[in-house]
């Protein structure tokens, strides 16, 4: 999408940057990775193949996506590609019969040292800030692998409510209505800085 190929998102323990094809490399390497391809629900990818899906990433209205580079890295050496930790994206949907604009929202924090230091959590609420102040949006769902606690755990933080279970899938979708009283919340939970972002 568009909307974000000029915006950096600041948070305290990562920075979002959009998804460039200096990105890719390391994505793809990511990706290789067949654990990491089944808790996200992905198929392998050539390189090219993988150029050609960022640039999907870029162009597609009903995509948005970011890179999660953890912060005191990128201060540090001003280096995104060290700094690239995992992603976060969203899919947009219209549902034509309630009349409702949905976003799906997935987060991923590849390297393993980068699990468990709160970055999945602030990526994911910064993501979902964004969102909300920048779509006209009614609500944001996901759908979790039934044995992926953790991001069951995140979700449900999150006040995601749990709407469905596809066996056939090992798939868990939780929904979160955005009302008056949910952005509340979202606000203090996260403090939104938007930046420009330039290559």
């Amino acid at each position: 999408m568009r909307l974000n190929e000029k915006t950096k998102l600041l948070g305290k323990k990562v920075v979002l940057v959009p998804y460039e094809a200096r990105h890719v490399p390391k994505y793809h390497d990511w990706m290789s990775n067949e654990t990491l391809r089944e808790l996200t629900a992905s198929e392998e990818l050539t390189l090219s193949e993988e150029y050609l899906m960022q640039l999907s990433w870029r162009q597609d209205t009903d995509k948005l996506t970011f890179i999660v580079l953890a912060a005191d890295i990128y201060a540090r050496d001003n280096d995104e590609i060290a700094a690239m930790v995992g992603d976060t994206n969203l899919f947009l949907r219209h549902e034509p019969d309630t009349n409702q604009k949905v976003a799906e929202a997935e987060i991923m924090i590849a390297e393993p040292q980068a699990r468990g230091k709160g970055y999945g959590r602030e990526a994911m609420l910064l993501m979902l800030k964004y969102a909300q102040s920048q779509l006209e949006l009614n609500k944001f769902e996901v759908k979790i692998d039934m044995d992926n606690d953790v991001s069951l755990r995140l979700f449900e933080s999150f006040q995601f409510v749990e709407t469905g279970r596809v066996e056939v899938f090992h798939e868990v979708t939780m929904e979160r209505e955005i009302t008056t009283e949910w952005i509340g919340w979202l606000d203090k939970q996260v403090e939104l800085t938007i930046e420009s972002y330039s290559v």
